[in-house]
């Protein structure tokens, strides 16, 4: 008796310290976000960034990052609810056939009961028959009674999960209509927000293709990149945000939670497209080196995260459009630029693999196609030596 409550304690104190664990690692995760949006409202403040013709994309970019995530919501949820509502009409189906079985068996009990009871249930107790063979044969019709009272319970019960099943599909249906109009209206503003994204980009062509030639401004740029990873990276090696937010039980489908740091020559790129700038090499518009990969491809393709990790940034930012970061543990950190769509949030947790963005030309570059980095320390890697050998 003293081994169970012992363990009954053991059991409430371990469920206790998990649900404070999980309250403290939300906690931790809110106070990131808005530690980084705090960040990035300082940074937008500043008379420079105002002044940048580059910024006024940023509302309509942002805006149209965000309907594209809430459409693809949408369609996540629509194919659960059309997926619900299939299994209710499948269940409506077999109740109803349950029901006419039932019908058809509590009829036979009826008719059985009606045959041979009636006149022949008192015939018994007045023809001065056998006691025993009197006994015997209520004891039968009680039987009788006792399979029409749980053929009718039954049939009761069905009746009523029908109802509930049907009353569900309803509330189904309503719901995927909803969904449906909700959806219209998500992608008549999504129509709208392009529309304001062209118009933009109309009126700021020669600007943007003046800054784009400007070395001062590219230099900011990357100056303006290194400082928000430089700031990350001090935020998460802090104990008690390192300790909260620990990468190094990540899951990854694909590398067993393998450290990042033993990855190196067994990463694939995160889209398919041709490599026109490599890393070290010079801008055509400058002599600055390029950071990272800028992977050439066509608009809307996923982009998918290189290995687990956690989103520690996911907004836009001047030069790089709609901008993903990756905390993959141990200092090492993954940068996902100029993506039409940012699917994930700060704090979510991925697997390898996951899709995380979609390609786009965010930020006023010319080219579709992603802009990818590799840093450790906030230091930039050449990503060529960690990607599998074809």
């Amino acid at each position: 008796m003293t081994l169970r409550v012992a363990l009954a304690f053991l059991v409430v104190a371990l469920t206790s310290a998990g649900a404070a664990y999980a309250a403290d690692q939300q906690q931790a995760l809110e106070n990131l976000r808005k530690r980084i949006g705090q960040m990035q409202q300082a940074m937008e403040k500043t008379s420079e960034s105002r002044s940048e013709a580059s910024n006024a994309l940023r509302q309509s970019e942002r805006a149209i990052s965000t309907s594209n995530r809430k459409l693809k919501e949408l369609s996540s949820q629509q194919q659960t609810a059309n997926r619900q509502l299939t299994t209710l009409r499948s269940r409506e189906k077999t109740l109803q056939s349950s029901i006419r079985e039932q019908q058809k068996t509590l009829e036979t009990v009826l008719i059985r009961q009606y045959r041979e009871s009636g006149h022949r249930y008192f015939a018994l107790l007045l023809n001065q028959q056998d006691p025993n063979q009197i006994n015997r044969e209520l004891i039968y019709y009680q039987f009788i009674a006792r399979d029409r009272a749980a053929w009718l319970q039954q049939l009761r019960t069905t009746l009523s999960e029908l109802q509930q099943t049907r009353t569900a599909a309803q509330a189904q249906t309503a719901e995927l209509k909803s969904l449906h109009e909700e959806e219209a209206a998500q992608k008549k503003q999504l129509q709208t927000e392009h529309q304001a994204r062209r118009t933009v980009l109309s009126k700021l062509s020669k600007q943007l293709s003046q800054q784009r030639r400007e070395i001062s401004r590219l230099r900011r740029d990357e100056d303006r990149l290194s400082q928000l990873v430089e700031k990350l990276t001090s935020m998460l090696e802090k104990p008690k945000t390192r300790s909260l937010l620990r990468n190094d039980a990540l899951p990854d489908r694909k590398f067993d939670g393998q450290p990042f740091s033993q990855l190196r020559g067994r990463l694939i790129l995160p889209v398919r497209g041709d490599i026109t700038n490599r890393f070290g090499n010079p801008r055509p518009e400058s002599n600055l080196p390029w950071k990272g990969l800028f992977l050439r491809t066509s608009a809307g393709q996923p982009v998918k995260v290189i290995a687990a990790g956690r989103i520690v940034f996911a907004d836009w930012l001047r030069g790089f459009g709609n901008l993903l970061i990756v905390d993959h543990g141990d200092g090492y950190m993954s940068l996902y630029g100029n993506n039409e769509t940012l699917y994930k949030q700060v704090g979510d947790l991925l697997h390898g693999g996951d899709t995380i963005a979609t390609v786009g030309n965010s930020g006023g570059n010319e080219d579709s196609g992603l802009y990818f980095e590799l840093r450790h320390k906030s230091k930039p890697l050449d990503p060529v030596p960690w990607l599998a050998s074809k």
